[in-house]
């Protein structure tokens, strides 16, 4: 591409490319939950499939953890009764089309994640973008209707 030229990226045969591209999803994390805001950035990779999307979180500690007291931790979080339908836990061998339909806003994937370190980890987690998003909503309108 010549110097100057303009560079489009979403205009380039999304259909065959990967492509670089901002998101607000960080943001809105810090919006959402306060403690966080400030804390993270991110972008995100448009890739040439039809649904689900994958959270790769790559983290500084502030204290020594294993991967192995990660998993556990989140397991038993996905376990629980405030994140049941939620959170999500896989040891499976999995890829993006095993997420279609699933209703959980993270499924949290115990074999592709790593720890460079006992302090700096690399985290991921799938998520259908449009059917757990729409099961949110749902969760939304049940909990505003509970309250009258």
């Amino acid at each position: 591409m010549a110097s100057g030229a303009i560079a489009w990226r979403d205009g380039r045969g999304a259909a065959q490319n990967i492509i670089p591209s901002s998101t607000g999803a960080a943001k809105a994390v810090g919006k959402v939950i306060p403690e966080l805001n400030g804390k993270l950035t991110g972008m995100d990779f448009r890739v040439p499939t039809p649904d689900v999307s994958v959270v790769d979180l790559t983290c500084r500690l502030a204290k020594e953890v294993t991967y192995d007291e990660i998993k556990a931790a989140v397991k038993a979080a996905a376990l629980s009764d405030h994140w049941k339908g939620i959170l999500g836990y896989t040891e499976d061998e999995v890829v993006s089309t095993d997420f279609l339909g699933d209703p959980h806003s993270s499924i949290f994937d115990a074999k592709a994640g790593i720890a460079q370190s006992k302090t700096f980890v690399k985290l991921i987690a799938w998520y259908d973008n449009e059917f757990s998003y729409s099961n949110r909503v749902v969760d939304l309108i049940k909990y505003m209707h509970s309250r009258g």
